[in-house]
């Protein structure tokens, strides 16, 4: 006698619509983001120059990679601008969410005005805040035409402080996302636990730190893999408003791997750079998935 089963069919029957329907995007995913990503690891090891070639050299691009003065500087750049941009778009976009979620008059006015620069090309914010930062006839020449003839504001011109320029523009385009993200997560929070931290007399900054933000988790965990991931990419803004310069003092990855891949013509040595910007995109999204598949697994 044939057993028949009942009640929940085997799991990998489940939602068989949708397992199809995304049969294209694992392909797709699977050609062109793994192979290409197996590809760019493969011919690190290779001493390819104009045209990708399988002559191995080992390690040696890397550390030709680690002994170039352009490559730290490009490093250290992206480790200070990272911090801050991590550090100070959430602070900056939570207070604002907070000051949002207040249900103030104008809110969708207010909201609008602080996401608009994230509409807008990472070229366009660059050359707008490489106008805004000119000396001659930005924000320096503007106080000092009120009488202050001796301020001076010029970071895309100071090789020391050039990068706290360039941060100054994606802080502007990027905070009003973080406060979209920031506003959702606290409209999700129950009005009931805010009536109970009043009732218990607990300070509103209290609540906000022990209380709100822990409940936040999701949100800020989403939020700090879209930061990060923008972090390491960073290019455009550079471009638009330094070039890298003055000098190298401006250098990020991203503009390093462009240049030896498409201008100095040598594909190993921006293949290894890559490798590397690919491992520091690792380190952030497996931890991430590791905790978020955990703690569904969990609570599943």
């Amino acid at each position: 006698m044939t057993p028949t089963y009942q009640g929940r069919p085997f799991s990998l029957f489940r939602n068989l619509n949708a397992k199809i329907a995304s049969i294209p995007m694992i392909l797709t995913a699977l050609v062109i983001f793994v192979g290409g990503t197996a590809w760019t690891v493969f011919y690190s090891f290779t001493n390819s120059k104009l045209l990708p070639r399988a002559s191995f050299v080992g390690f040696d691009q890397y550390e030709r990679l680690w002994a170039t003065p352009r490559w730290l500087v490009a490093v250290e750049n992206l480790a200070i601008y990272g911090v801050c941009t991590l550090v100070f778009s959430l602070v900056i976009g939570f207070v604002l969410a907070a000051l949002m979620d207040q249900k103030i008059r104008f809110e969708n006015t207010f909201r609008t005005i602080f996401l608009y620069p994230f509409a807008l090309s990472f070229i366009v914010t660059g050359l707008a805040w490489q106008w805004i930062l000119n000396p001659n006839f930005g924000i320096q020449q503007v106080v000092r035409n009120l009488g202050w003839e001796s301020f001076t504001f010029d970071p895309l011109y100071n090789a020391d402080i050039v990068i706290y320029g360039i941060l100054i523009a994606g802080l502007w385009q990027g905070t009003g996302l973080i406060m979209c993200l920031m506003l959702a997560g606290l409209r999700g929070i129950d009005g009931d636990i805010w009536k109970a931290a009043r009732v218990d007399g607990i300070p509103t900054w209290k609540t906000y730190v022990f209380i709100v933000i822990p409940m936040m988790r999701p949100v800020l965990v989403t939020t700090l893999v879209i930061i990060a991931s923008g972090i390491v990419k960073v290019y455009d803004l550079v471009v638009a408003q330094t070039s890298g310069g003055p000098g190298i003092a401006s250098e990020v990855p991203a503009k390093y791997v462009y240049n030896y891949m498409f201008l100095a013509q040598n594909l190993g040595q921006g293949f290894a750079a890559s490798t590397m910007m690919l491992l520091s995109v690792v380190i952030v999204i497996v931890p991430w998935a590791y905790l978020e598949f955990a703690r569904r697994r969990r609570h599943g």
